[in-house]
């Protein structure tokens, strides 16, 4: 027991306390390590497999039928497709909004068995006699400490995990809160074992190393049920403040509880990450809003305008500064103070527009067609998503529920933008890409199908068919976009085949009723009075998508299923699919791409290699 440990045993503890967290820290290290090795790897190799296809094109056009032999040449291939089925499209579902890929379970299970692992070996004295709780558990308390750094720093958005294996702080987020509730955990056992092996328990709470532990454990356990995905996505405000506030109790308790235990330098440099994300953002904020800050003659640089595009999705429009770049797919975080609760709220939203001078060329070659009369304004024109910062707002509760009511009024807002953030999809390499949407979810998969014709257009891009796949509410909603996909198809040239196949899950009546729509105005209470908004007749525009080679609307839900399927078997050499929306459009493309579409054998007999894009909607 514990009263007859040896010097030998205690110096053993002290040194197994001091390296195991260590030890645990390296095998991490390394486990990054090959993460971005492989990260790295892959996005080299796509450059390459680009330049390669611009060199075989003409070889493969008059060779295509050979890629449809079997071939144990693309053994390699059929490996990763195999390993991308197995890692990112097997899926543990839990209810109808939480899905874990295999690859999240597989390293949340290793993470946790590599603690206890470390936590539970080595428990015996030298005499082979087995210690008190309280010696195994207070190893496990220095473990969970250790923690800390990877785990704060995993929860910012600018951070060295990101730069070493290549992988966007969102995507990062599931592991910073595994790692979290992983450490809550034996946090808890730690404090079960001090109660359970301490008879004097009660005498010691006056001392204040226990006093700010247990506030530590208190702020930490508050934080871990607010966390929790129902809370979190439906009273997000309650979990920013209760996050910031929990944190740093959490950490300044952790600190001055562990100092005694000179466990403390494991502490200190969770403050050292968050303090060097949050100087990153204030710089980022400073120069991309500078002149807000007198840092530029003018003001309302960055101000917006907001409009009602429907009943529950706001649109936000930004005058483009020159100075703000960003790439397709990227994400902006917004800060509000008029709108929020607070003033320095960020709240992050994907930017729709495409910052390109695509379109405005589009519009020059397309200028002679043009109706000449614009002084009425188009409720959910689509002219705006290449000359300004966009954002499609889908209202909820809290803060774009506040959004909305300004919305309704059409005023103008004050924004601070903290961005861009996040990767942009690197497709130039793809002979095939699909785009999957529902909803406002084409404020990602827009930009991203905006910026393939692009560069299929400067020769950038192998791509030889694209396809854009949507699915709506309601035919009125097309009319967000229209403009952009009418040049977006104009300016495709003519050896890429673009098809657009918009679903209306919403209405009883097809595209047509789209022409029959003739009702004028809308009317929107504003200060009193009635202010008309004019909703331009959506017959013309849309009847000119409708007739566009490839552009096809149909009533219902959409056969992802089938539709997938049949790209693939059309599809030869690379092909991408990219999808943003509900957690059941992305199961169901998931679904759709697991084995046999994508196995071995379609690999080995010459299908095509198929990669998933998957963007998630809201803050969960």
């Amino acid at each position: 027991m514990s009263s007859d440990l040896s010097e030998a045993d205690i110096i053993a503890l002290v040194d197994e306390n001091e390296t195991y967290p260590e030890r645990v820290w390296y095998t991490i290290a390394a486990f990054l390590f090959i993460i971005g090795c492989f990260q790295w790897g892959s996005l080299i190799h796509s450059k390459f497999a680009r330049r390669r296809h611009y060199e075989s094109d003409e070889e493969t056009a008059t060779t295509n039928d050979i890629q449809y032999k079997f071939s144990l040449r693309r053994i390699p291939l059929a490996i990763i497709n195999f390993y991308r089925v197995v890692a990112f499209r097997w899926t543990l579902e839990i209810g109808q909004s939480y899905t874990l890929n295999m690859a999240e379970v597989v390293v949340t299970v290793a993470y946790i068995a590599l603690l206890l692992i470390y936590a539970f070996i080595n428990t015996t004295s030298v005499e082979g006699q087995k210690f008190d709780m309280i010696y195994w558990s207070n190893r496990i308390a220095m473990l969970a400490s250790s923690q800390f750094p990877i785990v704060t720093a995993l929860g910012t958005k600018n951070n060295i995990v990101s730069l070493v294996t290549g992988i966007s702080y969102d995507r990062l987020n599931y592991i910073h809160r595994m790692m979290a509730r992983t450490c809550f955990m034996l946090l808890w056992v730690h404090a079960a074992g001090e109660v359970l092996c301490f008879p004097s328990f009660r005498e010691t709470l006056n001392e204040d190393w226990l006093r700010v532990g247990i506030t530590a454990m208190v702020a930490f356990s508050i934080l871990i049920i607010v966390s929790l995905r129902p809370v979190r996505s439906d009273i997000y405000e309650v979990f920013f403040y209760v996050h910031f506030l929990g944190v740093a109790i959490f950490l300044v308790g952790g600190y001055y509880h562990t100092k005694g235990a000179h466990g403390s330098y494991w502490i200190w440099p969770s403050f050292v990450f968050w303090a060097f994300d949050r100087f990153i953002r204030a710089v980022r904020l400073v120069v991309f809003n500078h002149s807000y800050f007198g840092l530029k003659s003018g003001s309302g640089t960055m101000d917006a305008t907001t409009e009602m595009l429907s009943e529950d999705v706001i649109r936000l429009r930004l005058r483009r500064p020159p100075h703000f770049h960003w790439s397709p797919g990227q994400t902006a975080y917004l800060i509000m103070p008029s709108v929020s609760t607070l003033p320095f709220e960020a709240h992050p939203f994907s930017i729709a527009s495409f910052d390109s001078s695509l379109l405005s060329i589009a519009q020059t070659e397309d200028q002679s067609g043009s109706d000449e009369n614009s002084d009425t304004q188009v409720l959910g024109s689509s002219a705006p998503f290449w000359k300004e910062l966009v954002f499609l707002v889908n209202v909820h509760g809290g803060f774009t529920k506040k959004l909305k009511e300004v919305a309704v009024r059409k005023e103008t807002v004050k924004v601070f933008v903290d961005g861009p953030y996040g990767p942009s999809p690197d497709l130039g390499s793809y002979d095939t890409s699909v785009f999957v949407a529902g909803g406002s979810g084409i404020s990602y998969t827009l930009p991203v199908f905006l910026s393939v014709i692009e560069h299929v257009r400067k020769g950038k891009s192998s791509c030889k068919r694209v396809v854009f796949i949507w699915s709506i509410r309601g035919a009125e909603y097309v009319q967000w976009i229209e403009e952009a996909l009418i040049k977006a198809v104009q300016l495709a040239p003519s050896y890429l085949t673009v098809s657009i196949r918009i679903f209306d899950t919403g209405s009883s009546s097809t595209a047509q009723s789209m022409d029959e729509d003739s009702s004028p105005s809308n009317l929107i209470e504003k200060n009193g009075t009635h202010e008309q908004v004019v909703t331009r007749k959506t017959s013309s525009t849309s009847s000119r998508l409708l007739s566009l080679r490839g552009v096809k609307m149909e009533r219902g839900r959409s056969d992802l299923d089938a539709l997938l399927k049949e790209e693939v078997s059309m599809a030869s050499g690379s092909m991408s699919v990219s999808v943003c929306g509900s957690q059941g459009i992305a199961r169901a493309v998931r679904h759709a791409l697991r084995f046999p579409v994508s196995g071995p054998s379609s690999i080995l007999s010459g299908g095509p290699s198929v990669t998933l894009f998957v963007e998630s909607f809201g803050y969960a």
